[in-house]
């Protein structure tokens, strides 16, 4: 595996670098800094989603016909890499990075022309309806019913842990069409406007403070059998594809090394304080332990990408990458805790509030609990590891 960059691929990062310095500003890099949910809000997303579509950048992974850059896997690596080193927002990629990609695989082209422009213009802003009370690393499970009345869906029951659902307008689901079969041969994939009469959504405010997740409620909703994606009873081959985007095939080891570096400058600020902090080398032979494993996590990625360069979809190694990437994103949490000691417990989550507050200690100690706790969740959300662990057993290893 060749791990050099071409000629033109070092253009391109240079212009990649050029345009970030140029066009990134400063509130929004703050505003990442200080967010401690798994997605910046709203109005922040949208904002960068609009300066990358000016130029064209904001969906590399699509085709060129739907607004898609053109890129090389190697170009797209190297623009998420770029981006997380400056501290860019992650685009929110429950539209543009999870259903997008099931609608060019399994839409119409009508539903591809109606929603794909509107995902790139941020005029739909989508959310996530996959998780139930009692279904969630037993998907297969789910109970939220979808009766077919003539030209319309008749859904009623929930779905759990919908992130940004506050935030949304529609809500692509996994629906139960059918009971008569094998749990996964009676699900339909739909796609629901959240307006529609009989939609109810409540918060759910996390241990770490924050409102990300809500549950949705369904009661008698009408929707049209026109917004089925893909055959009905067929909705877990979209369910699986999706899920293959949602957990792997990405640069995550550049923003682990990010996160570590804001950790690494965290300690070199409160030594300067305290020069006896970490005299016995510590916490510095963990940030080293955390570096090489990232390292490794980069090296997987890459082969990743080469499948990708090859025509290939992340597969069962997106369950890999999921589990390294999770282990060592709380590991760098823990990490920053133990450091701060009791002084951690003084946070918000609230990002005006975060900036202007006084702590005593320094500015990227902000945030540091709120990251902590609701990163606990990250074992659990896209799938568990224990299911994690199952489908490498049997797709990687063959047991």
């Amino acid at each position: 595996m060749n791990l050099e960059l071409s000629a033109d691929d070092l253009a391109f990062q240079q212009e990649v670098r050029d345009f970030l310095c140029e066009n990134l500003p400063e509130r929004l890099i703050e505003a990442t800094r200080l967010t401690t949910t798994v997605f910046v809000d709203r109005e922040i997303t949208l904002e960068w989603q609009a300066i990358l579509a000016r130029r064209g950048w904001a969906v590399p992974s699509w085709p060129v016909e739907w607004g898609g850059t053109g890129w090389t896997p190697t170009q797209r690596y190297v623009f998420d890499l770029e981006c997380y080193r400056a501290g860019a927002p992650r685009l929110v990629p429950l539209g543009l990075g999870m259903l997008a990609p099931v609608l060019l695989a399994f839409g119409t082209e009508e539903q591809k022309r109606h929603y794909l422009p509107k995902i790139l213009s941020g005029e739909h802003y989508w959310c996530q309806g996959y998780s139930e009370p009692g279904s969630g690393s037993d998907l297969a499970s789910l109970q939220l019913r979808a009766e077919r009345r003539g030209d319309h869906y008749i859904l009623n029951g929930s779905k759990l842990w919908t992130t940004h659902g506050h935030f949304a307008d529609h809500i692509f689901c996994l629906v139960r069409t059918d009971n008569s079969g094998k749990p996964q041969q009676g699900i339909s994939f739909l796609l629901v406007p959240l307006d529609l009469p009989g939609i109810e959504i409540h918060p759910i405010i996390t241990m770490g403070m924050s409102h990300e997740v809500n549950q949705v409620f369904f009661q008698d909703v009408a929707v049209p059998v026109a917004n089925l994606v893909g055959e009905e009873g067929k909705g877990w081959s979209c369910a699986k594809y999706l899920l293959e985007f949602e957990r792997g095939g990405g640069s995550t080891a550049a923003l682990r090394q990010h996160d570590l570096g804001l950790l690494k400058t965290l300690l070199a600020d409160m030594r300067r304080d305290d020069p006896e902090l970490d005299a016995d080398a510590h916490f510095r032979k963990r940030i080293a332990r955390i570096e090489i494993d990232i390292t490794a996590l980069e090296m997987s990625e890459l082969r990743v990408l080469a499948t990708i360069a090859a025509g290939g979809n992340p597969g069962a190694e997106s369950s890999v990458l999921k589990i390294a990437t999770v282990d060592i994103e709380q590991r760098i949490h823990e990490l920053g805790i133990d450091l701060l000691g009791h002084r951690a417990l003084v946070f918000t989550n609230d990002i005006a509030t975060t900036a202007a507050t006084d702590t005593g200690l320094p500015a990227l100690a902000a945030g540091f609990l709120g990251r902590y706790l609701n990163g606990r969740a990250a074992s659990i959300f896209g799938g568990s590891h224990e299911v994690q662990r199952n489908i490498i057993a049997k797709s990687v290893l063959g047991l």
